[in-house]
């Protein structure tokens, strides 16, 4: 991360501050109480941010600062000493993926130097995703889905029934299914977790060619760090549902409320991007205990060199 505020000493402090989000939500895994598993990975990602010498902003967090009582969005962290730096984060993305012990639960956060992470409001973003090796602008929010997955399998030289979209399980996305599935396409459904869903296209292991659908704007940020690090391509569309969320969005400096954002207006600077299984999952393996041991499994991706990391550490218990 040669010429970066983002050093290597940086990143790995990242992994740790997930690593510890992981392990304290895994004690919840399975429980049935998501405030409570939250609670814990909130905390816990907390006390590792302050060990960390940082000056670090939350731009993406648990809400405004009158519904969260940590890791708000403008709450600073870190020991004040060092480079200032943006956070975006998600202590524990699926709550009710971790209190029912279904697989892709994660503890996640991307950093990047001050004003290089879109502050975007806590409303509902109009996303779709791919991962890298493909043309710039070969998709689009103003396209069908059956669209988009069809000018992906034209450029990848294969029919469309070979393609798969991930799409979250949700009503509202009855017709993006339809679209898919009316050109053959395969549409694998997740029940939580999109970041974990548009991360998914930038790892060929996966099978997943692209992510679609309607979903948290913070966690768009999110995703968005993370396609940065490997070259995948994202648009973003806000959408309200009140004059609430538009005046919330207002205290962000959002004022063009139809604005298509493009990956490098979601996440504009350097970034780093760290994950933690808290569950077993598509790429990441989850928190596990044994013989004293803690053992965790973490993505950390560096947007200056390109370098996609998985790292396996073991704690004690």
């Amino acid at each position: 991360m040669k010429n970066s505020v983002l050093t290597p000493s940086l990143a790995d402090s990242m992994v740790r501050v997930t690593e510890c989000a992981a392990i304290a939500a895994a004690k919840l895994v399975g429980r049935g109480d998501e405030k409570k598993a939250d609670a814990a990975a909130v905390d816990a990602m907390r006390t590792a941010f302050n060990e960390v010498d940082f000056q670090g902003r939350v731009v993406i967090g648990e809400g405004e600062r009158d519904e969260a009582p940590m890791l708000y969005i403008g709450e600073e962290v870190g020991t004040g000493k060092g480079a200032e730096i943006d956070i975006a984060l998600d202590p524990l993305e699926g709550t009710t993926l971790t209190a029912k012990a279904m697989s892709n639960a994660l503890a996640v956060l991307a950093i990047a130097p001050r004003g290089g992470l879109l502050y975007a409001p806590d409303t509902y973003m109009d996303k779709i995703a791919v991962g890298p090796g493909y043309p710039e602008g070969i998709i689009s929010l103003d396209a069908t889905p059956a669209e988009n997955i069809q000018a992906l399998a034209k450029h990848k030289g294969v029919d469309v029934t070979e393609m798969t979209a991930c799409v979250l399980d949700r009503p509202r996305h009855e017709g993006i299914i339809e679209s898919l599935r009316s050109v053959g396409a395969r549409v694998a459904l997740i029940t939580d977790g999109d970041v974990a869903g548009v991360i998914a296209t930038t790892n060929s292991h996966t099978g997943i060619d692209l992510y679609v659908g309607q979903g948290g704007a913070p966690e768009g940020v999110l995703a968005a760090a993370a396609l940065k690090c490997v070259g995948g391509q994202m648009y973003g569309r806000l959408v309200f549902r009140n004059d609430d969320e538009r005046k919330r969005a207002e205290r962000t400096g959002i004022k063009d409320f139809d604005r298509t954002y493009s990956l490098n207006e979601l996440a504009s600077g350097d970034t780093v991007f760290c994950a933690t299984g808290v569950t077993d999952g598509s790429m990441l393996t989850g928190v596990k205990s044994a013989g004293g041991r803690v053992h965790t499994h973490t993505l950390v991706m560096t947007s200056t060199d390109g370098m996609v990391r998985y790292v396996r550490s073991d704690h004690r218990a």
